[in-house]
């Protein structure tokens, strides 16, 4: 199984990993704001990912680690 995680005080909420994961797997936090005052996103459903990494592929600031 992989593990995804997330630098969230980095992420902008950009959304262009929510775009690319074929699993649906991960969401813009709607509820909670990072220190730069943007809605990270989040794995919603860590039982889901294939591991792909199309999420960290697409982030433009590589907040993201993919761990097979």
């Amino acid at each position: 199984m992989a593990k995804v995680t997330f630098n969230t005080d980095m992420c902008k909420g950009c959304g262009l990993c929510v775009g690319a994961c074929p699993k649906g797997c991960l969401e813009i936090a709607s509820d909670k704001l990072n220190a730069k005052g943007y809605s990270p996103a989040y794995i919603k459903d860590q039982d889901k990912c294939i591991g792909c990494a199309f999420c960290a592929t697409m982030c433009p600031d590589c907040i993201i680690t993919v761990e097979k």
